[in-house]
């Protein structure tokens, strides 16, 4: 059960709490921060009172813009009776390279929580793309989240991201 929760600093950092226990990241344990271009996995090497967190894995898609991507313009459809024609909706390029990145990022944490790479996980991304993420989780990587945060910080400084941690 996800519930919202209140803070010191409502304004400044919102933060949910997993199955009703609130977050404790321990010795060890992983933060991704994420959007739809950028990833970066930090590892606790402090403790849940104190985090100290450091850099494992980065990553990042070039970022196009959407006319760059797209080939073509819309397809058109006629009516079957009269002169009347129509466009079809196009997919937005960039958003659909943003979900396809936030599974990708998803499929990478799966595969840590099924090696056993870590205990706890909490997730902080923008929540359209958090809600990507969470379509992908698997059943063991769910049982280690004791986190999510609903906020892009990914060109946030580690002492952000840390005190973040240890504010919640």
């Amino acid at each position: 059960m996800l519930s919202a929760c209140n803070c010191n600093q409502p304004w400044r950092f919102a933060f949910v709490i997993v199955r009703g226990r609130a977050m404790q990241l321990e010795h060890d344990g992983l933060v991704v921060v994420v959007d739809g271009e950028k990833m970066l996995l930090l590892r606790n090497r402090g403790d849940a009172q104190f985090p100290h967190l450091e850099v494992v894995e980065q990553d990042e898609q070039q970022s196009r813009a959407n006319r760059d991507l797209r080939r073509d313009s819309p397809g058109r459809s006629f009516a079957s009776v009269g002169p009347g024609r129509s466009a079809y909706d196009e997919a937005d390029s960039r958003q659909v390279g943003e979900d396809r990145f936030a599974d990708e990022t998803a499929e990478t944490l799966n595969r840590m929580a099924l090696e056993d790479r870590f205990r706890s996980l909490v997730v902080v991304a923008p929540p359209r793309t958090l809600g990507q993420l969470r379509r992908s989780y698997h059943d063991e990587l769910v049982k280690r989240l004791v986190g999510e945060v609903p906020k892009n910080l990914t060109n946030a400084a580690l002492h952000e991201i840390e005190r973040l941690v240890l504010e919640s």
